[in-house]
């Protein structure tokens, strides 16, 4: 391998090490203030890229269709959150897991009724076309540099949200205990559901910046949601910072493990390899420590 696609392959591991971690950060805010554990949240990264291309349909403009495609993610994630999670809150994780694995197949099915169950390419924004050189001989797509900025800005905003502001000091008092908080005369379901609308749009734009990059399906967020769980895993449930690092982790290994095993290991067997490459990974980190990297630390 040169060292020019070395490099290209890092780059690619931390975008899409970004794209998990805007992912898991939704979750662990989720079970980390509200104590739901939320199987459809790749269903949340799936219908971003699909209302991405129905707004585009509409616009024909990208400026237009990403808010879009944000508000309309928002309002299916508060229709959510009243309809199915508020029953759900006082439930044990069995009902909380069947219920959301149950969104995840509802949603599936409801793509497929309204778009067909064809995939759906969608065309890089026109200005982003291109490619750069990042190291002399190697050029780096343009649009692939703008999701890893993208991702990077909007986890230091929720960093700020979380850490600077009177709503975030409120998630972060919801999640060490949510009765002083409602006892104080908080509006805690108006809190809750704020959140979940959050992690909706968090996955939301995950969906919007994959979508050129995967195309859109029925289905497109379930192998991401399962990453997305290896990541928090990893990083310790509840911790925003165990999301960012444990993304970065499985994003990186993940990508090298597709380029350099089927370079060391040429057997019918190498495709298997590289899926179980992050499982690996995960049971690593769990053989040293059985609560992830940094479950001890909330926030």
């Amino acid at each position: 391998m040169t060292l020019a696609l070395l490099i290209e392959q890092l780059f690619n591991g931390v975008q899409f090490g970004l794209m998990l971690f805007l992912m898991a950060v939704g979750v662990t805010l989720v079970f980390g203030i509200m104590r739901v554990i939320n199987l459809a949240h790749g269903s949340l990264f799936m219908i971003g890229g699909y209302f991405l291309m129905a707004a585009l349909d509409w616009t024909s403009s990208y400026v237009l269709a990403v808010p879009l495609a944000f508000l309309m993610s928002a309002l299916v994630a508060v229709v959510l959150e009243i309809i199915v999670l508020r029953p759900l809150y006082r439930r044990g994780p069995l009902e909380q897991v069947l219920a959301t694995f149950g969104l995840t197949l509802f949603f599936n099915e409801a793509v497929t009724v309204i778009w067909g169950r064809e995939s759906i390419p969608l065309q890089v924004p026109p200005l982003l076309t291109g490619s750069v050189e990042i190291i002399p001989g190697g050029a780096y797509p343009i649009y692939r540099l703008v999701i890893t900025g993208v991702a990077i800005v909007a986890g230091l905003l929720l960093y700020l949200l979380i850490t600077r502001t009177r709503v975030g000091a409120l998630i972060r008092a919801g999640s060490d205990n949510r009765e002083i908080v409602a006892a104080l005369g908080i509006n805690i379901s108006l809190l809750y559901t704020l959140v979940f609308a959050l992690s909706a749009m968090l996955a939301a734009l995950a969906g919007i910046m994959m979508g050129p990059l995967l195309s859109v399906e029925p289905g497109a967020g379930d192998p991401i949601l399962i990453l997305t769980l290896v990541v928090v895993v990893i990083g310790g449930i509840g911790s925003v910072r165990g999301a960012f690092v444990g993304a970065l982790m499985v994003g990186i290994f993940d990508t090298l493990a597709r380029v350099l095993i089927p370079l060391a290991i040429q057997t019918n067997a190498t495709s298997a390899l590289v899926g179980m490459a992050v499982y690996v990974l995960m049971a690593v980190v769990l053989l040293f420590s059985r609560t992830g990297l940094f479950a001890a630390h909330r926030g």
